[in-house]
C-alpha cells in the first residue's frame, strides 16, 4: 500500500466517506488476493480458479473497453482501499447500463460504504452518462445488498432460479434495475 503522504490519488468520484478512482496496475496484487476470499467468491459466485497471468491479462482488457469503468473504493480519510466497482455494457444509444460492486474487507460491510458508492456511481451514469436504465443481479442469499440496492430505488425485475450451484447447493438470481426517475441519492 502506497504511503498517503506520498501518494495524492486520483479522486474520480466524491462521497463524505469514501471516494472511487481508477483501478491502476498497482490494484493488480489486490485484485489476486481478494479473488481467493471465501466469503467474496460465493457472494459474486465465482468458481473459477484464477492464475496470477489470468488477472493481468484481465486487467489488460479492461483497459482498452470503451463500454465500461472500473473504479477502486478507497476511504476519504486515509486513502486505504476497501473495495471495486464497475458499469459494465454501457450502451449510449439505449442509454443503459449494468453495475456490479465488491467490498473487499469484511469489516466495511454493512456500515453503509457499498451504499454510498453505489450512489456516487449511479449519479454520474445518470447525471453525466445520461443513462435511463441502470441493472444488476444478486444471489437471493445476499440480503445486505439487496437492502442496500432497495434504500437506492432498485426493482426486483425477475428472478433467475437455481442460477447458482455453490457449496452443494442452488441459488436464485434476482434481477433488479433502476430507472433515472426511480433513483434516491444517498
Amino acid at each position: 500500500m502506497k504511503n498517503a503522504e506520498q501518494y495524492k490519488p486520483i479522486k474520480f468520484l466524491e462521497g463524505k466517506r469514501i471516494y472511487l478512482r481508477p483501478i491502476e496496475n498497482e490494484d493488480l496484487d489486490l485484485f489476486y488476493t481478494t479473488l481467493w476470499d471465501k466469503e467474496g467468491r460465493k457472494l459474486t459466485g465465482t468458481q473459477t480458479v484464477f492464475s496470477r497471468s489470468n488477472v493481468q491479462k484481465w486487467f489488460e482488457s479492461i483497459s482498452s473497453d470503451n463500454s465500461r469503468i472500473d473504479l477502486i473504493i478507497c476511504l476519504q480519510d486515509n486513502n486505504q482501499t476497501i473495495g471495486e466497482m464497475a458499469m459494465l455494457n454501457i450502451d449510449n444509444q439505449n442509454r443503459n447500463a449494468v453495475v456490479r460492486i465488491s467490498i473487499f474487507d469484511r469489516e466495511f460491510l454493512g456500515d453503509g460504504y457499498g451504499t454510498e458508492a453505489m450512489s456516487l456511481l449511479l449519479s454520474f451514469g445518470f447525471d453525466i452518462l445520461n443513462l435511463h436504465r441502470v441493472g444488476l443481479d444478486v444471489y437471493s442469499f445476499n440480503q445486505r445488498a439487496i437492502k442496500s440496492y432497495k434504500k437506492l430505488g432498485f426493482k426486483q425485475e425477475g428472478i433467475i432460479r437455481d442460477e447458482l450451484f455453490y457449496d452443494g447447493e442452488y441459488h436464485d438470481s434476482i434481477i433488479m434495475g433502476i430507472l433515472k426517475s426511480e433513483f434516491n441519492k444517498v
